[in-house]
């Protein structure tokens, strides 16, 4: 679902003024692989993202996320960093900036594929070959593979 009911009620309510929203970012590791996504709004490679729904638990939200997107289950094991992300205009003119927890995650189980209309393909890629991506999202994978048992946070 590319766009939750409840940003859609607050478009209606703010029309394309920036919207302040919590997001995640799944960090999916498996046998130095991450898992990453080739977005439809972009065409770029970008490790599994969205949005927070009012009330989820962002750890809930990264599973399900990661699940909806790539079709596997996976543990959320830790909190990488927490960060903003760039200001960002979408393809219909809406413009946001959201709060990003950038969880490392492991692959329990499932093939991935592009599970949702979010995504054009799927899959896994060396951490020390990984394809072209915004500087932002190379950070979380970076955060992600850090091994830190603390957060990191941007000051």
């Amino acid at each position: 679902m590319p766009i939750p009911p409840f940003v859609l009620e607050l478009r209606r309510m703010v029309g394309q003024h920036e919207l302040w929203l919590p997001a995640v970012t799944a960090v999916v590791l498996h046998e130095g692989r991450v898992l990453l996504t080739k977005r439809v709004d972009n065409g770029q490679w970008a490790p599994v993202t969205g949005i927070v729904d009012p009330g989820e638990e962002p750890g809930v939200a990264a599973r399900r996320e990661a699940l909806e997107e790539t079709g596997v289950e996976i543990t959320v094991d830790r909190l990488a960093s927490v960060g903003v992300s760039p200001p960002v205009t979408h393809a219909n003119g809406d413009r946001g900036l959201y709060l990003d927890l950038t969880f490392a995650c492991s692959w329990v189980s499932g093939e991935p594929y592009a599970a949702d209309d979010e995504n054009t393909d799927v899959r896994w890629w060396p951490v020390d070959d990984l394809p072209p991506m915004d500087p932002s999202l190379r950070r979380r994978i970076e955060d992600a593979l850090a091994g830190e048992t603390a957060a990191r946070f941007t000051v």
